[in-house]
């Protein structure tokens, strides 16, 4: 048995997506072999984003600056706009270095079930940044959930007398996929997607 203090900072790690309590024991074992370097290190990296975390006021980004920094980059195409779910969602996106606009994050999506409702979301938010001028696309990235499409046709909705182009990512065949692997909604999706070959 490990001293409170060590089963602790174990169950505090297992509550991370990702980590259940044998992983979380693990790199809590990790960490305390390797306390000299790597154990210093995450705490004065911990310390150092707890104190500077902010969220930005114009997407809603987590960052430790405000505006964060896709918003201050000045070689961002200030034009397009790409709305996400969550501050993960962004991330994942911004990772994959494909998309050069900015973004804007919702901070989740409607749901009935749950409660949420259009003014829970940062909607009007967004509907401000294109009322404000210079922005030709908008480009719907929502999680291909009955949800998140649901938010989706909701934002549409709220644009379609704006001068903004309104597009959405694509859904359907994942690369490398197999047809026999893939759900029904997934294959009807990408049948109503299809595109000429040439």
């Amino acid at each position: 048995m490990a001293s409170q203090e060590i089963e602790n900072l174990a169950s505090a790690l297992a509550r991370l997506p990702g980590l259940g309590p044998r992983s979380a024991r693990r790199a809590v074992l990790w960490l305390v072999k390797h306390r000299e370097t790597a154990l210093k290190q995450v705490l004065h990296a911990l310390g150092a984003v707890q104190d500077k975390l902010v969220e930005c006021h114009t997407c809603g980004n987590v960052d430790t600056q405000n505006p964060c920094s896709i918003c201050a980059d000045p070689k961002r195409d200030a034009k397009s706009i790409c709305v996400v779910e969550d501050v993960a969602d962004l991330w994942a996106l911004d990772r994959a270095r494909l998309f050069t606009g900015k973004y804007h994050v919702l901070g989740g999506r409607l749901s009935a079930l749950d409660g949420v409702r259009p003014e829970d979301l940062a909607i009007d938010s967004l509907l401000g940044r294109v009322e404000e001028g210079g922005v030709d696309e908008v480009v719907l990235a929502m999680n291909a959930t009955l949800e998140g499409q649901t938010t989706a046709h909701y934002i549409a909705e709220r644009l379609e007398k704006r001068p903004v182009r309104i597009t959405q990512l694509a859904h359907g065949l994942p690369v490398g996929g197999e047809l026999d692997y893939l759900d029904e909604g997934t294959l009807a999706q990408a049948l109503r997607a299809r595109r000429p070959l040439s």
